[in-house]
């Protein structure tokens, strides 16, 4: 009943930044958790971070102090933003939604959008 719309990949040179996007749009009751994952060739898939509807949020060591997850309930749309950015950070990103239509509880992954850094 959700579907999950990313935006905002793209070639990088080491330093620059990024800034994802994905917006969820469809039947809920509501919204809850809503993350960003990644994974590069060859590598299992990462946890990047994920934030909470009431905005608390975690981050992968990885990226901490980097990275910078955010949302906006009014448009239904999970944001990653990604400064200092470097070769190892290459990968595919996707967000993960979870949503609650009634009692039910359900989760969906965007497609991904590629994210690459390099010179």
């Amino acid at each position: 009943q959700v579907q999950l719309a990313e935006s905002g990949g793209g070639l990088v040179q080491p330093g620059g930044s990024l800034r994802l996007s994905c917006a969820a749009s469809g039947t809920f009751f509501a919204i809850n958790d809503m993350g960003w994952n990644r994974q590069a060739p060859g590598k299992e898939r990462e946890f990047v971070a994920v934030i909470s509807s009431g905005g608390s949020t975690t981050y992968a060591d990885s990226v901490k102090g980097r990275f910078t997850i955010s949302r906006d309930n009014t448009k239904n749309t999970v944001y990653l933003q990604m400064n200092s950015l470097e070769p190892e950070d290459t990968a595919v990103y996707s967000c993960d939604v979870h949503y609650s239509d009634g009692d039910v509880r359900y989760e969906v992954w965007g497609q991904g959008t590629q994210v690459t850094v390099s010179s």
